[in-house]
C-alpha cells in the first residue's frame, strides 16, 4: 500500500515549495519514465485480460486466486537473490533481460490462449513472468538512483508513481475495450509482449552512473544478510515495510473485480476496465497533487492516517451494489494507496546507501510482492469460502486493525517528520 502527502486529515504542514520538475529535467530519467509507461501499461491489460479469459473458462475465484499464486512464488524464492544480483551487476542488464523475459512469458500467453491451451500451461508462463518482476524490481527501484541528483530523489518516485498510474488507468480500460472488441484476450498478451520489448530497447539507452560495488556469487548468502540486518536496524523502514505488507494483504479487492463486475455490479469486461482503472485514476491525481505539494512534516502520522482510510473505503466498496460508488470508492483506494507509495519509496531511496540498494529493494520487493500476489490468492479462497462480499469486508477491517497494532509497536512512525530526517529524530 502507500501514502503519500497532504491531504490526509489536515497531518502535512506546509514547508518551502520544491521545484516539481527537478527529475524530469534529465534525459535519462525521462526515458526510463517512458519505459516504465510502457510496461505498466502492458502489465495492467494483462492483468485484465487474463482475469476474465479464466473466469470465463472456469467461473472460479479460486482460479483468480491461483493468479497471485503463479506470480508471487518466484518472488519468494528469487527476490533475495536477486536483490544481490542487483547490488553485484549492471541494474540496467539485468531489467533489460527481464524485460525480453516478460515479453516471452505474454506471447505464451497468447499462443495459449489462441489455441484453448492447458491451465497449467498458462500458469507457467505467469511463473516466467513473476520470474523476471523478481529480478526486474530491486534492479529497478535502485537504478533510479544512478540516473538523477540526490536532490531530485522525492520529486523522481513521485513522477514515476505518476506515470506508471496513467498507465495504468489506460491499460485496464484498454484491455477491457480490446477484449470487448476483438472477443478474446489473446491480442492483449501480443501488446503485452510488445511493450516489453519496447522498454528493453528503451533501457539500452540509459547512461547511468557506476556507483555500485562488484562481488562474486561466492559472497551471495552473506550479501543477503547484509541487506537484512540493515533493514532489521532501520526501525522506520521496517514498519514501513510492514504496514503495507499486511494492508495489502489482508484488504486487497481488486483480484476479486471480475466477480464484483460480472456478478454483483452487473457491468460486464467494459466495466471490469474502468473498475480496475480507477484505483489508478485516484492514485494519478493524488500523485500530480504532490508533485505540487511542499515536503512532508508529519509523513508517519500521514502514512497510518492513509492506510487506515485505505481499510475503510475497502469497507465501503465490499458492501457497495452500485457501480457510481464502488468506481467511487476505487479512486479513493488509489489515491490513499499513492500517499503510501511515495511517502515509503522515498523512505528506502534516501535511508539506504547505494550499495544495499538493490538488497534493500529486494526485500521491499519480496514483502510487497507477497502481499499483493499471496493476498490475491487470500481473497480468492475467501470469496470461495465465504463469499466476496465477505472477504472483501473482512479484509479492510483486517487493515484498519493491522494500522492500530503498528502505530502501537512502532513509536518511530507516529513520530516520523520529514522524510529526510535522522532515525530518532522527533
Amino acid at each position: 500500500m502507500a501514502a503519500g502527502a497532504g491531504g490526509v486529515g489536515g497531518s502535512t504542514a506546509v514547508i518551502a515549495p520544491r521545484d516539481p520538475y527537478r527529475a524530469l529535467r534529465g534525459r535519462d530519467f525521462r526515458l526510463l519514465l517512458v519505459g516504465v509507461f510502457l510496461g505498466s501499461f502492458g502489465q495492467q491489460m494483462l492483468s485484465v485480460a487474463l482475469g476474465w479469459e479464466l473466469y470465463e473458462r472456469t467461473g472460479s475465484a479460486l482460479a483468480l486466486g491461483g493468479i497471485g499464486l503463479a506470480l508471487i512464488l518466484p518472488v519468494i524464492f528469487l527476490s533475495l537473490p536477486a536483490g544481490h544480483v542487483a547490488d553485484r551487476h549492471s541494474r540496467k542488464r539485468v531489467m533489460t533481460l527481464a524485460q525480453i523475459a516478460v515479453a516471452c512469458g505474454a506471447a505464451g500467453l497468447a499462443a495459449l490462449t489462441l489455441t484453448r491451451g492447458p491451465l497449467p500451461l498458462i500458469y507457467g508462463c505467469l511463473v516466467i513472468i513473476g520470474s523476471a518482476q523478481a529480478f526486474n524490481n530491486p534492479a529497478s527501484s535502485a537504478l533510479v538512483a544512478q540516473v538523477i541528483p540526490p536532490d531530485a530523489y522525492e520529486s523522481a518516485i513521485t513522477w514515476r508513481s505518476s506515470v506508471g498510474q496513467i498507465s495504468a488507468v489506460l491499460g485496464p480500460a484498454a484491455g477491457g475495450f480490446l477484449i470487448w472488441l476483438l472477443g478474446g484476450a489473446t491480442w492483449v498478451f501480443v501488446l503485452n509482449a510488445a511493450a516489453a520489448l519496447a522498454f528493453a530497447a528503451l533501457l539500452s539507452l540509459l547512461r547511468v552512473r557506476v556507483a555500485q560495488a562488484r562481488g562474486s556469487g561466492a559472497r551471495t548468502w552473506r550479501s543477503i544478510v547484509e541487506g537484512l540486518q540493515f533493514l532489521w536496524k532501520s526501525q522506520v523502514l521496517l514498519a514501513a515495510i510492514t504496514l503495507d505488507l499486511f494492508a495489502v494483504l489482508l484488504g486487497g479487492a481488486t483480484t476479486l473485480l471480475p466477480i464484483f463486475a460480472r456478478d454483483i455490479l452487473h457491468v460486464g469486461p467494459l466495466g471490469l476496465g474502468w473498475l480496475q482503472g480507477a484505483s489508478s485514476i485516484g492514485s494519478v491525481t493524488m500523485a500530480l497533487t504532490l508533485a505540487y505539494r511542499p515536503a512532508f512534516t508529519r509523513a508517519g502520522r500521514t502514512l497510518l492516517l492513509a492506510v487506515a482510510g485505505f481499510g475503510l473505503v475497502t469497507i465501503v466498496f465490499g458492501l457497495s451494489r452500485s457501480f457510481i460508488l464502488s468506481f467511487a470508492m476505487l479512486l479513493l483506494l488509489g489515491a490513499l494507496d499513492n500517499i503510501s507509495v511515495v511517502i515509503r519509496s522515498t523512505l528506502l531511496l534516501v535511508r539506504t546507501p547505494d550499495e544495499l540498494r538493490g538488497r534493500v529493494g529486494a526485500v521491499n520487493s519480496l514483502f510487497i510482492g507477497t502481499s499483493n500476489q499471496l493476498g490475491g490468492f487470500e481473497s480468492g479462497l475467501a470469496a470461495q469460502l465465504f463469499g466476496p462480499v465477505a472477504a472483501v469486508v473482512g479484509g479492510g477491517v483486517g487493515t484498519i486493525l493491522v494500522v492500530i497494532a503498528v502505530a502501537r509497536y512502532w513509536p518511530e512512525m507516529r513520530e516520523l517528520r520529514t522524510l529526510r530526517e535522522p532515525e530518532g529524530a522527533g
